[in-house]
């Protein structure tokens, strides 16, 4: 088993590279969603214990199993007392100090007696359990998710009285606010508050102990407060085992980063990765863009736009010309590679987002190999800086101030929501109700919320359209159903012609959320192809060494408890773009819906 944990360790280090109208928070997916910055409050007697704030001074080589499974369990037995211990949640304890100090006992113990009782001393100096005469399992009828605690009883890992403790624990748990963690205010998703970034660390590489406490709070945070740990596609509870060698063996601050993002990249959610607003993540990728975007298209990497419209065509490069290769590395070869270092929901946001990074580098220039007309060429680019071109491409909006309100032929309505404001909506609609149909584009990011004002426009009579689960922060690792959501009727004329949605893979969380709603409209059609997975709320979590993440911090689910993380919004109509209409500047997406409503009875 130690030879996995190493040779894992090589292949990671090795890869290339909610109230009904208002749901705070949501930013477009390429911007960077730090914590929010504490409030002046109350301090805690955590706040005062500082004694590893520039490291923990641990040295961690050269383990053997059993120390490795005394750490494991150490992970485990620590994140319950975080967010179960009445005092821990009183703000009595600085956890991440009292983890790095009972953690070399721990790692002593020879066997499972002797590491249970390292582990209850620990337990008991945080504090006595009283009874909590409130402390109730919710009604089974409202759960969608409960703690995964088996642990706490497994023999291999506790002894009989350490379990013991851990159930009284579990049953006497934290009832009150919480030091380490609340819900933000109107949308309910966790905010993780109290959490040290060890500033003074940032940009390097933070010490042997830090970087497992890294792993376990992250690991503890996803056990209890990701609500869909079951949606993973595995057992989250061995992913601690597997990663505390991968950490341990980062030996760079790279190496750190690729660690972090090989366990992100385990949750397979849209909204989760690491940010090029750290210096060390950007070098890593690459601070160098080629002018021209590239997207997969029936399974190959193909040029489908400019990110400038002079640099663009300048390269000799055009629209359904294919990439083969890159500086001498073969697509596939390149998309395994990246593949295990890039979070997403689902295969067409993963693909997404290997191709937004496909052709970028540390370099002014990079080597293609390109196929067009069935003949492969070498072609050199230059390479820019992001802010030389305009990279808004990637989100499916090249200009946010171009009009978002077009007449099709036909009589038909197209209407944009990358560029679309809500103060334009009255007027707009106004000029739609004459239209024979209605193409609502949401393959991009809205530029407003409109989920609750435009479907009054196209609603007779109030309709359910979304049902969300949030966390219990009285009962960590549960999450409970909230009542239906409601789209309100509008109190004008009801839109009269057929509606069609227009969705892909750009289309993400607030896009999902939209075509949520907008999809609830009687007859209407979404068309196109599978959306990006990633809807709810964004969590912000930092590591240390001021890395930050983040993850979808609510269940999001159709009225009739169907799942949207990981599925996507699923088009009534699946239409996607071909190499051939690239080639002609075509939109077949579009031109299919305009086909749909043309053909379509007169309302």
């Amino acid at each position: 088993m130690i030879r996995y944990y190493l040779l894992l360790l090589s292949v990671l280090l090795s890869a290339t590279t909610a109230t009904a109208t208002s749901l705070p928070d949501r930013l477009p997916d390429h911007q960077l969603t730090g914590p929010a910055p504490l409030e002046t409050g109350p301090t805690y007697p955590a706040d005062h214990d500082t004694a590893f704030a520039t490291g923990s001074g641990l040295q961690l080589t050269n383990l053997s199993r059993r120390q490795l499974d005394n750490l494991a369990v150490l992970g485990r037995v620590w994140g319950f007392a975080k967010y179960y211990h009445p005092a821990v949640a009183a703000g009595q304890h600085n956890l991440d100090a009292a983890l790095l100090r009972v953690l070399p006992l721990v790692l002593r113990s020879h066997s499972v007696q002797a590491r249970s009782r390292v582990l209850s001393a620990w337990l008991s100096r945080l504090g006595p359990v009283p009874a909590c005469p409130t402390c109730r399992e919710p009604a089974p009828d409202s759960l969608r998710l409960q703690p995964d605690l088996a642990w706490l009883t497994d023999k291999k890992q506790v002894s009989a009285q350490l379990s013991r403790q851990l159930e009284h624990l579990r049953r006497n748990r934290n009832q009150g606010p919480h030091y380490y963690v609340r819900l933000a205010a109107g949308a309910h998703n966790p905010v993780f508050e109290h959490e040290s970034s060890y500033p003074r660390l940032q940009g390097s590489l933070p010490d042997d102990g830090l970087r497992l406490l890294a792993l376990f709070r992250y690991w503890n945070m996803i056990a209890y407060f990701f609500p869909y740990r079951y949606a993973i596609g595995e057992d989250w509870q061995p992913v601690l085992n597997e990663f505390i060698p991968t950490f341990l063996g980062a030996r760079t601050p790279e190496q750190y980063r690729l660690a972090a993002l090989a366990l992100i990249a385990r949750l397979h959610d849209s909204h989760a990765t690491l940010f090029d607003a750290d210096k060390v993540v950007a070098a890593y990728r690459g601070t160098f863009f080629a002018p021209v975007q590239v997207r997969f298209v029936e399974g190959q990497a193909v040029v489908t736009g400019y990110f400038d419209p002079l640099l663009g065509p300048a390269t000799g490069l055009l629209p359904g010309d294919v990439v083969t290769a890159v500086d001498g590395q073969p697509v596939p070869t390149l998309l395994a590679q990246r593949r295990p270092l890039t979070p997403a929901s689902n295969d067409a946001a993963q693909l997404r987002n290997v191709a937004r990074d496909l052709l970028r580098g540390s370099t002014g220039q990079v080597t293609l190999l390109v196929r067009r007309d069935g003949q492969e060429r070498p072609v050199t680019l230059p390479r820019y800086p992001a802010a030389r071109l305009n990279m808004g491409l990637n989100n499916g909006t090249a200009d946010p101030n171009a009009p978002a309100w077009h007449t099709l032929p036909g009589n038909i309505g197209h209407l944009t929501l990358g560029s679309l404001l809500s103060k334009d909506l009255p007027a707009i609609m106004q000029q739609a109700r004459t239209t024979k149909g209605l193409i609502i584009d949401i393959r991009n990011y809205p530029a407003d919320f409109v989920v609750f004002t435009l479907p009054q426009y196209l609603l007779a009579k109030p309709v359910d359209f979304v049902q969300f689960s949030e966390p219990l922060t009285t009962y960590p690792g549960t999450f409970v159903r909230k009542p239906y959501y409601k789209l309100p009727e509008g109190e004008g004329p009801v839109y009269a012609g057929k509606v069609v949605i227009l969705v892909n893979e750009l289309s993400q969380s607030l896009s999902e959320y939209t075509a949520l709603a907008l999809r609830a409209v009687p007859g209407a059609t979404v068309l196109g192809s599978t959306t990006a997975g990633a809807d709810g709320n964004v969590s912000a979590i930092v590591l240390p060494g001021n890395i930050v993440t983040r993850i979808s911090g609510l269940g999001v689910y159709y009225p009739d408890g169907r799942e949207t993380q990981r599925v996507g919004i699923v088009p009534d109509v699946e239409v996607k773009p071909t190499i051939a209409g690239i080639r002609a500047g075509r939109d077949e997406v579009l031109e299919r819906a305009v086909e749909l409503l043309t053909n379509s009875p007169k309302p």
